[in-house]
């Protein structure tokens, strides 16, 4: 008997234990576990970064401007020498144009000899036909004279006073001066012909030392290019090159179009790539701080300079506007940063990360990124149950209004979660500012994410912030 009395107790106890543990688990059927955090009055700093590498703001390729293939006969330079503008820097073959320029300037030297006896016959026809007009003048004066004379002996003859003879020698005297001024006017015509003859001479000479000027200058050009002289103060950074091989000109992107790279160590720049997303927030002169992998432990200040229009393809490298087809892959868009005191040993092509500081705030309210979530207004609405309402058709409006997204977080109130509306402003690494909707200290839902992303609003909820423990493999 007393056997049977223990097991009625003991199935007893155990019913008992049991009813207990099942109201214990009834009671916390759909409590959520989360971990809460608070916002926060801080400094907040918006930061964009992106990779890239350094540049010279400005380099130049130099290449051969000869006319068809040439072979370098000698680099006066060598990779990393600093130049300045105007200095030579290697000499291609220039035989042919050598022998064309000294031909040339035999030809110059040679119509600029005919030009100056082309001058001087000139100028002594000159003194001729000065000669010939006074000759002129003094053959008409004898003429007058000789006209005198004769009418003075023509009346003498008629009162008998002079004798035959006289009259018909003065009258002699007359023609013979009026031949001699035709003879002198038939040579200055003459002289005056050949002025002209001399003139055209001198002109044709001046328009031949004009055309053999223009082929020296045209010889010299030709022999200039193959001369390669730097055209600007700068740094050699690349030279490909040796003496003996043979460059072509005019073949863009082309190894054997290029001697030489020159750049401008002046002005060093950051060239990085922006994820479209983050472009719209970088503006000019905005600071940065630029990483170099080659210089750990070092960071460079800098401010953009340049930001680039155009989209830039991440798998291929080309600007999307030169892409056949449309594509919606990730793009990015160059912008440059300028670095404000730059090393000496920084050297092109050096792969580095820079940090745009895009906006900053001053003590404003905060929370962590991640509490941070999107509900449809349809979400929030609480439905009472035996509603008859609820249960009705919706028309389209009320349908479209349920689905209205909004931007919030779970506050913490009693033992719920309740969601809030805010506005953000600027977002920091870890952190975002919140405009509106939020006070100081206000205790909120920061995780974890997937709880987050399915908390309903008014949910019963539990708060535990111990650090997760890790599952061990």
């Amino acid at each position: 008997m007393k056997k049977w009395k223990i097991v009625v107790g003991i199935v007893v106890v155990l019913a008992i234990a049991g009813g207990v543990y099942a109201s214990l688990q009834w009671s916390k059927k759909g409590i959520v576990t989360v971990q809460t955090g608070k916002s926060a009055r801080q400094d907040l700093t918006s930061v964009v970064t992106a990779s890239g590498e350094v540049k010279p703001r400005n380099y130049i390729n130099i290449g051969s401007n000869a006319q068809g293939p040439s072979r370098i006969t000698d680099i006066m330079v060598k990779e990393g020498d600093r130049v300045r503008k105007g200095q030579g820097l290697a000499k291609l073959e220039s035989v042919q144009p050598e022998a064309d320029v000294a031909a040339q300037r035999a030809t110059v030297t040679s119509t600029q000899a005919e030009s100056a006896a082309a001058e001087a016959s000139l100028k002594a026809q000159d003194s001729n036909l000065r000669t010939l007009d006074a000759s002129i003048e003094r053959s008409k004066a004898d003429l007058n004279r000789s006209k005198l004379d004769f009418d003075r002996s023509e009346l003498l003859l008629k009162e008998g006073l002079v004798s035959r003879q006289d009259f018909d020698s003065r009258r002699a005297a007359v023609q013979s001066a009026e031949a001699t001024v035709r003879e002198s006017e038939a040579r200055l015509a003459q002289a005056r012909a050949q002025i002209e003859g001399f003139r055209a001479s001198l002109s044709a000479a001046q328009r031949r030392i004009t055309v053999s000027e223009a082929n020296l200058r045209r010889a010299s050009d030709v022999l200039s290019r193959t001369q390669s002289v730097s055209p600007i103060d700068g740094v050699v950074t690349n030279l490909p090159v040796r003496v003996g091989e043979t460059v072509v000109p005019g073949i863009q992107n082309s190894s054997a179009s290029l001697i030489m790279t020159i750049a401008d160590m002046s002005i060093i720049t950051a060239e990085v790539k922006v994820d479209e997303t983050d472009i719209v927030n970088v503006k000019l002169d905005q600071i940065a701080d630029v990483t170099v992998d080659a210089m750990p432990g070092r960071s460079f200040k800098g401010h953009v300079i340049e930001i680039g229009n155009t989209a830039i393809l991440r798998s291929t490298g080309l600007a999307a506007s030169q892409s056949a087809i449309s594509s919606q892959e990730a793009k990015d868009f160059k912008v440059v940063i300028a670095l404000d005191n730059p090393p000496d040993e920084m050297r092109p092509g050096l792969s580095c990360t820079a940090k745009i500081v895009t906006a900053t705030r001053q003590k404003s309210i905060t929370i962590p990124i991640q509490a941070l979530t999107v509900r449809q207004t349809g979400d929030l609405e609480s439905v009472k149950e035996g509603d008859k309402a609820a249960e009705l058709p919706m028309d389209p409006a009320s349908i479209k209004a349920r689905k209205v997204e909004i931007q919030g977080v779970f506050v913490i109130q009693g033992e719920k979660a309740v969601f809030k509306k805010v506005e953000t402003g600027i977002t920091g690494v870890t952190d975002i500012e919140v405009t509106s909707g939020l006070n100081e200290g206000e205790e909120i839902i920061t995780g974890s994410y997937k709880i987050i992303r399915t908390l309903r609003n008014d949910a019963k909820i539990k708060v535990d912030n111990k650090a997760p423990v890790k599952a061990e493999s």
